[in-house]
């Protein structure tokens, strides 16, 4: 039996085409294909990423994020945030976690964090879910310089 309620549904992934980035955001090539609009959530944003060997610089986001690895190696890294400054401040490591595929990891809202391939010869790819972090506001990500290891030097604007 047909149900015509469910007459178009299609591959969101596929009829995507990649995003245009901030090339500060990230260490090297990565691609993002937008999938939310054709869903139209009002409780997510939804991407899906590749890092060609790459990954983000620190950042955080005001909503809640989710990650569902889908191919190759990667590593999520947790910060604390050390000092008051909103530009210049320093960063402690407070977890680091391996991905392979089909693990589902959650980040909580305004965590620092990084994610990407493993080193610079591995493709990583993951789906990102950005909780939107109150109805109907769209989530932001915050990003940083940094040296990756105690100190953040700038805002990416």
């Amino acid at each position: 039996m047909h149900n015509s309620k469910f007459a178009n549904i299609e591959n969101i992934h596929s009829r995507r085409k990649n995003l245009k980035i901030n090339p500060q955001y990230f260490t090297g090539a990565v691609k993002i294909k937008e999938m939310s609009s054709v869903i139209k959530s009002k409780e997510q944003k939804v991407y899906y990423v590749t890092f060609f060997g790459s990954k983000t610089k620190v950042h955080s986001h005001e909503g809640g994020q989710i990650l569902i690895i889908t191919k190759g190696q990667g590593n999520l890294s947790l910060y604390k945030k050390i000092g008051k400054g909103k530009k210049e401040f320093s960063i402690k490591k407070t977890h680091e976690i391996k991905l392979r595929p089909w693990d589902v990891t959650y980040i909580p809202a305004k965590i620092l964090h990084i994610h990407g391939s493993i080193n610079k010869k591995t493709v990583f790819s993951h789906i990102a879910l950005n909780s939107y972090p109150a109805k109907n506001k769209e989530p932001k990500t915050t990003w940083f310089e940094s040296d990756f290891k105690s100190k953040v030097t700038s805002m990416i604007r």
